[in-house]
Parts: C-alpha cells; structure tokens; sequence
C-alpha cells in the first residue's frame, strides 16, 4: 500500500476525470463520497460539481443526511446509542426507492434530493426532479458503504481514531464507538473504489493499494 499525499484541488481533478471516465452509456452515474463527518465528505462532493459540469455533465447534489429516519427509530435506544446511529439512522430503503434505483440503466431519472428534515423531525416536502441522461449524482454521508446499496463509484475518506476523536465536536464523541465498528466489520478503506486519508482534511492523501 501506497500513501502519496495530493492536494484537495487535484483531489477533486483526480475524481472527476475518473468519473467522465466511466463508460459513457448515456445512462447516469451514481457516486457516493463516505466518511465520518469530521472528515468532510460534503465538501470533497461539492467540489466535484462544477468541474463536472464543465464537461457537460449535469450534476445532482444529494447528502445522505437528508435521508435519515424518523426521531422515533433512530432514537428508540436513546440520543447517544452508537449502535443505533451505525444500524438504523440511514433510511437506507428510502435511499434506494427515491434516489438510486431511479438512476438504475433503464429508470426514470426522477430524484427526490431530499426525504426527511432531521432537525424538525418531518418530511422536508421537497420536489422531484429530472436528472438527465449522462448525469451525475454525487452523494455525501457516513457509513454508507456495505449496504448493498448500488453506485458506480465510491470514495471513502479514512481517519484514524486519534484523528477522528480530535477532530470531532464533543457533543458528537459518543458517535465514535459507531466509526470504530464501521471499519472493523465493513473495511470501507478495502470496499471503497478510492480510498483518501485525511487525518488532516487540509492536507488529503490518496491511498493506492
């Protein structure tokens, strides 16, 4: 194995080309960014955007954030349960029906961006839209992979647990125990297609195996 570090400006190039480099069946492209959120997938997927649309590709934004379970499972265990926030907080079935299985070869290209307002605890009421043929859908979130959930291209941002832990807010430590088991039972660094270490997000290195 192989770590080299890269800009997150070449990071971004480096992604892009690999994604316009996928075969181009007009059908779209599915792209999900993993990684705790200290490791700021989010930001690694919206600077894929404008570069991609700079080749022509149209570009839909999705953070799996938006796609979480109503307060009433996700915290049946209470509000600090890692064990749930690693098993039942994603909505991995509503993913699937309003996000990705539209996006399959032959599907309707019709996305809900967004399902569930975690915040107010209710359906953010968003409208559908039209990804068109050859678009690209770019996801963000955590613990996403080992789902069985379909995409064409994974990234993975890989932090170790000094790094993780210092980077993440103390209301949020208690999610830490879910990370560990994460890469203990899933390896997202071995599933993922690209794997980034960014113990420092600043300062990103591309891991080649």
């Amino acid at each position: 194995m192989q770590v080299t570090p890269i800009s997150p400006e070449r990071l971004a190039r480096l992604l892009t080309d690999r994604i316009n480099a996928l075969p181009d069946d007009g059908s779209w492209v599915r792209v999900a960014v993993d990684g705790a959120p200290a490791a700021r997938p989010g930001a690694l997927a919206d600077a894929l955007v404008e570069p991609l649309r700079l080749l022509g590709r149209p570009v839909l934004r999705v953070s799996a954030a938006d796609f979480l379970r109503p307060a009433s499972i996700r915290l049946e265990y209470g509000h600090h349960d890692a064990d749930a926030f690693h098993d039942l907080w994603l909505d991995d079935r509503g993913l699937l029906r309003e996000v990705l299985d539209p996006l399959e070869p032959g599907g309707t290209g019709r996305v809900l961006p967004s399902l569930w307002d975690a915040v107010n605890d209710r359906a953010t009421r968003a409208g559908y839209v039209e990804l068109p043929p050859r678009g690209v859908l770019v996801l963000d979130g955590a613990l996403l992979l080992g789902r069985w959930l379909p995409f064409e291209l994974t990234v993975h941002l890989a932090m170790g647990d000094a790094a993780l832990a210092r980077h993440t807010p103390e209301s949020d430590r208690w999610t830490l125990p879910a990370f560990a088991r994460y890469r203990e039972e899933t390896g997202p660094a071995e599933l993922a297609d690209l794997t980034v270490r960014v113990d420092d997000p600043r300062h990103p290195a591309l891991v080649e195996r």
